[in-house]
């Protein structure tokens, strides 16, 4: 089976992560980030990785070249934003028969196969998973009777059209006939296709429980991170405590306290304190530093008495001594 991942934004907001490295091949414990979102589909159903994205997509490609992984992975390129059914409707000279379809960012507990026997049994162009939330007005909102099939989709309703506490959550199983449906150029899946589709009762949808995250913020990063940790989503590396340590070059002196943070080859910490952060290779903690819900760049030095709070710190950076940052990038460049 192929997989099509939708990975067609900028990742501005992990900027400055983001400039050198494209969202989807940033590091998150010892995978990259859609080696995440491809896990929820079973290991033996995947074959082919089509990658629809316009940023930075060379650097993705030559990543996949050298990665062991167990699929062969193909680029769609966008020349210009085309939208989530623009970019499916991009992949379609490359797509043939039953695919699946994911958003590119999605940390989360959904196993695939659960939406694979529904659509065996339920028939139809395509199988929607759905997450459970209290106020869904951010999100596509799907209805669904008792035999799983869709019969209404919204994309961000008003408070006074919602119908449904259910959520479209990024990840879909589709016939090849779901192009028929989408026009070529820039489109929309959520506002163009799955409302017609719903109407032509061509939807199934079933809910999962566990974890769902955007881990496209640098808090929500965080919380992959955490849920990645939790639920051993690793092959390489060990859990201590609540952290995730990449190898034996971790090195962490007794007076620190860290918590819930990915530790990545060449780490050092020197009597500092780390809660939820996330630090990419050759990372180095001074004394007295305190960092909270912060990601780190590779090659990264972080001065002592340093208080750091939601940061996202560039690779190759100095922060100096005495540094106090919050809710921010560093360096701050826009």
């Amino acid at each position: 089976m192929q997989v099509v991942v939708l990975a067609g934004g900028f990742g501005t907001r992990l900027r400055p992560w983001t400039y050198e490295i494209p969202k989807p091949i940033l590091p998150m414990l010892d995978k990259t980030l859609l080696e995440h979102v491809v896990e929820v589909v079973p290991e033996n159903m995947v074959d082919e990785v089509v990658v629809a994205g316009g940023y930075k997509v060379d650097d993705i490609e030559e990543y996949f070249k050298q990665a062991d992984v167990p699929y062969d992975v193909t680029i769609v390129k966008e020349m210009e934003p085309l939208g989530t059914g623009g970019a499916l409707g991009n992949c379609r000279d490359v797509i043939s028969g039953q695919f699946i379809c994911l958003n590119g960012d999605i940390i989360s507990s959904l196993d695939m196969q659960v939406g694979m026997d529904l659509h065996k049994e339920n028939g139809g162009i395509g199988t929607l998973a759905l997450w459970e939330v209290e106020d869904p007005t951010r999100f596509g909102i799907v209805g669904v009777d008792d035999e799983q099939r869709v019969t209404q989709f919204k994309e961000k309703p008003k408070k006074e059209e919602v119908f449904s506490n259910l959520i479209n959550a990024g990840s879909y199983l589709f016939e090849d006939s779901i192009f028929d449906y989408i026009p070529k150029g820039r489109s929309s899946l959520e506002r163009e296709v799955f409302p017609v589709l719903a109407r032509e009762h061509q939807l199934n949808g079933f809910s999962f429980e566990g974890y769902f995250i955007d881990a496209g913020t640098p808090k929500s990063w965080s919380l992959g991170v955490q849920a990645s940790i939790a639920n051993k989503r690793w092959k390489r590396g060990k859990r201590i405590n609540s952290n995730w340590f990449a190898d034996d070059t971790v090195s962490i002196d007794g007076a620190s306290r860290v918590e819930d943070s990915m530790l990545s080859s060449g780490a050092s910490i020197q009597s500092a304190r780390l809660s939820k952060c996330s630090l990419l290779n050759d990372v180095k903690v001074g004394e007295h530093s305190i960092l909270t819900e912060t990601l780190v760049g590779r090659n990264t030095v972080i001065g002592s008495n340093c208080s750091l709070d939601n940061v996202v710190v560039d690779h190759g950076s100095i922060i100096p001594d005495n540094t106090v940052l919050s809710n921010t990038q560093w360096p701050n460049i826009e």
